[in-house]
């Protein structure tokens, strides 16, 4: 167990350092131009996910997000003692990841964001991509579980473009995210919708995998 919480940790945490220190590197080469600051930041963001995926996977399973370490609690993979331990883990190493960003950009490292990200559109858009991520991971489980590092590393670089809330799909990346004023950040008192939001879909995900990827009858 001590292992899988410290796969969870090093994993949440590089995954924030990639999420807000490529975002302040982009900010920073192009800040006239939030297109190409925003496609810099989904590529690094799909690239370290691969990364993470990939080598700690076997450890822990990879869930780096609480959205996800919910689903495989309702589906009765994991206990609650043990669900609830991973979900501690990866909100502190998200925030761990954040503060080690800013010091590598010279930073403050105690912020708040300014940044809002609110409206229904943004709060549908947390429903839609956390069901995706959901959706891909459960369905990559079910028929191409070795292809799972790149089915998400993929699905969480598109949905940056297609969703209007830049997907954050992960409680512990916004909560995270709440404490960097810079490219990634998301204002506080947005948060608590956002991750309301989050759980929903990840619900709806797994209410819908008991259908669809249901394992053959014997």
């Amino acid at each position: 167990m001590l292992n899988k919480l410290l796969a969870e940790g090093i994993g949440t945490a590089f995954l924030l350092i990639g999420v807000v220190g490529s975002g302040i590197m982009a900010a920073s080469l192009s800040p006239d131009n939030t297109g190409v600051a925003l496609m810099a930041n989904a590529i690094a963001t799909g690239c370290i996910l691969y990364v993470i995926i990939t080598l700690l996977g076997p450890i822990s399973g990879a869930h780096f997000n609480p959205a996800v370490t919910l689903a495989f609690l309702l589906r009765g993979e994991i206990p609650a003692a043990h669900a609830l331990a991973y979900i501690l883990v990866q909100i502190g190493a998200g925030i761990l990841g954040v503060w080690i960003a800013h010091l590598m950009f010279e930073l403050p490292v105690l912020q708040l964001s300014g940044t809002i990200r609110s409206g229904p559109s943004q709060w549908f858009s947390e429903v839609v991509a956390t069901f995706g991520l959901l959706f891909v991971i459960l369905g990559g489980l079910r028929h191409a579980a070795s292809a799972i590092p790149t089915l998400v590393a993929l699905y969480i670089t598109g949905a940056y473009w297609f969703t209007s809330s830049t997907s954050f799909a992960n409680p512990a990346v916004t909560i995270a995210r709440a404490l960097s004023d810079t490219f990634a950040g998301i204002l506080p008192g947005n948060m608590p919708v956002f991750i309301a939001m989050q759980v929903i879909g990840a619900v709806a995900a797994v209410l819908l995998a008991r259908r669809l990827f249901a394992p053959a009858p014997g």
